[in-house]
C-alpha cells in the first residue's frame, strides 16, 4: 500500500493514494490553513469509519443479511498534550435494511472490532474504542 502527499501552499497538501484517488489536506486556519480540505486527525477518523461500515456490511451481506445502507458517526476525544492521541473514539452505526436482527449486526460489528478492522485494532493501541447501534428496517 503507498500514498504520495505533496504540499500545494502554506500548510496545505494534495494526499495521493496508491490507487490514485486524490484528498485535499489542510491546517486549521490558526496554523496557517486555508481551509480547503479535511484535517489530517479527522481523515483519520473518516478511515476508521470507512473500514469498519466496509466490514459490517460485507460481514453481514455475506450471512445473506439485506443490508440497503450503513452509517457511522465517530466521535473522539484526544490528549490535551502532546502527542495528541486519541483517548476516545465512539462508533455509532445506523444499519439500515429489511430482517436485520440485533444479534447478527452485534456480530458483525464484534468481528469488524476484533478480527477485521485494521483501523480499528490500530487506534484500540491509545485509545478506548465503544461501538453502538440501531437497525432501521427498510420499509
Amino acid at each position: 500500500m503507498k500514498a504520495r502527499i505533496r504540499s500545494l501552499q502554506g500548510v496545505s497538501f494534495e494526499a495521493e493514494s496508491g490507487s490514485g484517488h486524490r484528498v485535499i489536506i489542510d491546517g486549521a486556519p490558526e496554523h496557517g490553513g486555508e481551509n480547503r480540505g479535511v484535517r489530517p486527525m479527522e481523515l483519520l477518523l473518516m478511515g476508521l469509519g470507512g473500514c469498519t461500515a466496509f466490514d459490517v456490511v460485507l460481514i453481514l451481506r455475506r450471512g445473506r443479511h439485506v443490508v440497503s445502507r450503513c452509517e457511522v458517526d465517530v466521535d473522539a476525544e484526544r490528549a490535551d498534550t502532546e502527542p495528541k492521541v486519541f483517548t476516545r473514539i465512539r462508533l455509532q452505526y445506523r444499519v439500515h435494511g429489511t430482517g436485520l436482527t440485533e444479534k447478527a449486526v452485534r456480530r458483525a460489528i464484534d468481528l469488524s472490532a476484533k478480527k477485521y478492522c485494521s483501523a480499528t485494532i490500530m487506534l484500540a493501541k491509545t485509545a478506548v474504542i465503544e461501538h453502538a447501534f440501531e437497525i432501521i428496517a427498510d420499509e
